[in-house]
């Protein structure tokens, strides 16, 4: 027997995904008031914002192994609740030294989180049989969406150092309440992988399967390239280069989130309607299409038309990819798809700090729709093989 489809397990664990997105959120829009701050060129922001990601995958696959011996569901709050207590930080930093050091332990709490959030939910998926995946990864995209919403509004009347106190706090709040309700509800049992809805075909084993993951945690890869590209650089595109103003930067990243949570709320009905493997070409190449607009219109409202696009576009690859590679691969798979994934954030920064130093921030960013046209197809390349 399932639970029903919104138990209180599967509504505190989308709080948990909300709340990571908010917190993520709140700190990306004060990325240019940080910038200021420490006064660091774009490639030493670069470096800084590396240190983020440096921090997620190294605590990837301890956090894996302590949701292996603690159960995912004890790890997800504890990795909450250090990341409420590390957004923060960022604001007391006053060198490109010390804001890469805090942005270590941020990125700790960042990367612990969505992999013991992540196994979580594949548990409930498998428990549900229904492919529910998308809808957490919406509560992420909403939490993203309020918290860049909430940053602009507040951009003129709050210090960067109260907003992130005031994320922080929030954080922390709602990690001890839901964290109560996740921990009391029955756990989710450990489901076997069943084969894909799009084939009839028994799931691979041994040296196929883990081809199959690794073609899908690429795809994880490109997309998170494309979406830490957004939450790392929007901003100071839309400031320095369309010489928007704060607010309007914000509303630019905002709109973005928006358009992701739109995405992700249908894309359960849309991946039934159309198939994953349809859905995540169809995707790949909008989001293609929206960064090239993105990056080279001259005026706001149409980069942040393109930025919609991109959204959409992307909404739903990672968790499409992340949930394919549990079905094929099952905990070992969401693990090797996950940290491949979350590795696109960590080349990210650099990659575009390095070109927008070379060449412009506009010329960098043209390398998400290169990334988000091989999303595209990679997934074909699984449906084949």
């Amino acid at each position: 027997m399932t639970d029903s489809p919104w138990g209180p397990a599967r509504l505190a664990l989308t709080a948990f995904f909300a709340v990571d997105g908010f917190l993520f959120a709140a700190w990306v829009v004060r990325i240019p008031d940080v910038r200021s701050q420490v006064s660091a060129s774009h490639s030493a922001l670069g470096l800084a914002l590396l240190c983020l990601s440096i921090g997620a995958v190294l605590t990837m696959p301890v956090v894996g192994r302590l949701c292996l011996r603690y159960g995912s569901r004890p790890v997800t709050v504890g990795s909450l609740a250090l990341l409420s207590l590390a957004v923060p930080l960022p604001a007391h930093a006053h060198s490109v030294l010390s804001l890469g050091g805090v942005l270590l332990l941020f990125g700790a709490g960042y990367g612990g989180a969505n992999v013991a959030m992540n196994s979580a939910a594949v548990d409930l998926v498998a428990q549900l049989r229904r492919p529910v995946m998308p809808s957490f990864h919406a509560g992420y995209s909403l939490g993203g969406l309020l918290g860049a919403g909430l940053g602009g509004l507040l951009a003129d009347r709050l210090t960067t150092a109260w907003a992130l106190a005031l994320g922080g706090l929030l954080g922390l709040a709602v990690t001890v309440g839901a964290g109560v309700v996740l921990l009391r509800s029955p756990a989710a049992p450990m489901v076997a992988p069943a084969p894909s809805a799009e084939s009839a075909t028994d799931r691979p084993a041994g040296g196929h399967a883990r081809l199959l993951v690794l073609l899908l945690g690429l795809t994880a890869l490109c997309t998170a390239y494309g979406e830490g590209a957004i939450a790392d650089w929007t901003t100071l595109h839309l400031t320095d280069d369309v010489h928007a103003s704060a607010g309007t930067a914000a509303a630019g990243y905002a709109a973005y989130a928006f358009a992701m949570t739109s995405g992700r709320v249908g894309g359960t009905w849309l991946s039934i309607r159309f198939g994953q493997t349809r859905l995540m070409l169809l995707g790949g190449l909008t989001a293609a299409v929206g960064m090239m607009v993105a990056a080279l219109a001259p005026a706001a409202p149409v980069a942040i038309g393109g930025f919609v696009l991109v959204g959409l576009g992307l909404a739903n690859l990672f968790p499409l990819a992340i949930a394919r590679a549990g079905a094929t691969g099952g905990p070992q798979g969401v693990a090797l798809a996950s940290t491949l994934g979350y590795g696109g954030m960590l080349i990210g920064p650099v990659v575009i700090g390095f070109l927008a130093d070379a060449a412009g921030l506009p010329l960098a960013l043209t390398t998400v729709a290169l990334a988000a046209t091989a999303a595209a197809f990679l997934p074909l390349a699984v449906r084949r093989r």
